[in-house]
């Protein structure tokens, strides 16, 4: 029975990637031209969440947001961070957050044809596996929070294939410190179940709701480098507390 669901969740992620490309396609010149000039930047993210809805939408997604402070109001800059469970994680970002912030993403994405723009001009790519070009993205996220941009970063810097929490690196945390900008964390509990990370034929595959849970900002004032382990342990008991309450 279980191998008669590979072809509806196979036909819904072929349809998931066709929307995808083709609107990738039709946007491109635009997105092109507007990353093209800093000062147009903001005119890029505002159409990246729009591109973003559209791509829930039509693939049958339909994101619930849900504000743990008062609705959409973010300190900036900040610093924030979530699980990360699917590629699907990116896209709900910008439909939750709509002031513009910066990702700080991982170096393969600047490999993606036509979809590279968007990670090597108005975001920031790491080389993690590169010490120097690690303390260069910092640098430069930290530029970014001094000019007043929110930064994102998924501090398990990798996918997790089963919706369970990865140990977090201490980058986001350090950053927060060092700048003294609070950090907002954001919870997504069924992203994992609807484009799980994994192989095509075997990974989930499905259109539904998916929970977006916005929790209150965590202040760092006055917080120095001795308390980055503490820090980085509570934001991931409140992503983890927030998973388990919204199973």
């Amino acid at each position: 029975m279980k191998y008669l669901l590979v072809i509806p969740r196979v036909l819904w992620k072929l349809w998931h990637v066709l929307n995808f490309l083709a609107t990738l396609i039709l946007l491109y010149p635009v997105f092109l031209v507007l990353l093209s000039n800093e000062n147009w930047f903001g005119a890029a993210f505002r159409l990246m969440r729009f591109w973003a809805k559209w791509l829930c939408y039509v693939s049958g997604l339909f994101p619930i947001v849900k504000y743990e402070s008062e609705d959409e109001i973010f300190p900036t800059p900040c610093v924030f961070v979530s699980n990360h469970c699917s590629y699907l994680d990116i896209v709900m970002s910008y439909i939750a957050i709509s002031r513009y912030f910066v990702f700080v993403a991982k170096q393969e994405l600047d490999k993606a044809p036509l979809f590279r723009i968007f990670f090597k001009r108005m975001n920031i790519l790491v080389n993690r596996k590169s010490t120097v070009d690690s303390h260069k993205a910092y640098i430069h996220a930290g530029e970014r929070i001094e000019k007043g941009k929110s930064v994102f970063i998924f501090p398990e810097a990798t996918i997790s294939s089963n919706g369970s929490l990865i140990p977090f690196k201490n980058g986001a945390f350090k950053l927060a410190i060092d700048k003294q900008v609070p950090i907002v964390p954001l919870v997504f509990p069924d992203n994992w179940k609807l484009l799980q990370n994994g192989g095509f034929l075997k990974s989930h595959g499905r259109p539904g709701m998916a929970r977006i849970i916005v929790c209150k900002a965590v202040e760092t004032k006055g917080m120095t480098n001795a308390d980055l382990i503490p820090l980085r342990e509570k934001i991931k008991s409140i992503i983890q507390q927030t998973l388990d309450r919204h199973k």
